[in-house]
């Protein structure tokens, strides 16, 4: 199923999805290496038009990335009912040196004192000589809030419900 651009940028216009691509952490799905999935959290910082998961230089999932970039991530909220955001794509990876700006702010969120931050950044930058830009620009995206939309079996089930009472 083909989305349209503007479809995608209309879902992730909803408030409801502005506040989830404000949050701190997605779960990465990918393929790995040897066929298998991956689900993995990480911080990440959404531009306006691509989130953007900064990580380690070394890390394992970056091989399989390159082999096959195809990408869905999965943003969400741990309240009921849950508010999920849905997004698929295709990651672009961009090494660089130092510690990218995107990295600072995916990790701004968390609590910390000003003498803590000072000292995790000081940290950081003495631990990474560079990192790995993941860049993905949705290609797909679905909002799930279970009370304007529903996930595509529930909305298909209350589809058909609503066929047999009118009948």
């Amino acid at each position: 199923m083909t989305v349209q651009p503007n479809e995608i940028t209309e879902v992730l216009n909803r408030p409801i999805s502005q506040e989830l691509l404000a949050r701190d952490l997605t779960r990465l799905a990918y393929v790995a290496k040897d066929g298998t999935p991956r689900n993995v959290p990480v911080g990440f910082t959404w531009n306006g038009s691509e989130i953007v998961m900064c990580t380690a230089k070394n890390a394992p999932k970056l091989p399989a990335l390159r082999k096959n970039p195809t990408v869905a991530l999965t943003i969400d909220t741990e309240v009921h009912p849950p508010k999920i955001l849905l997004i698929r794509g295709r990651a672009e990876l961009d090494v660089v040196e130092g510690i990218p700006d995107e990295y600072l702010e995916a990790s701004g969120a968390y609590e910390m004192t000003p003498e803590q931050r000072v000292e995790w950044e000081a940290d950081i930058r003495s631990l990474y000589d560079g990192m790995v830009r993941i860049v993905v620009t949705p290609t797909w995206a679905k909002l799930i809030d279970f009370e304007t939309t529903l996930p595509s079996a529930v909305e298909e089930l209350a589809r058909r419900r609503d066929e047999r009472q009118r009948a």
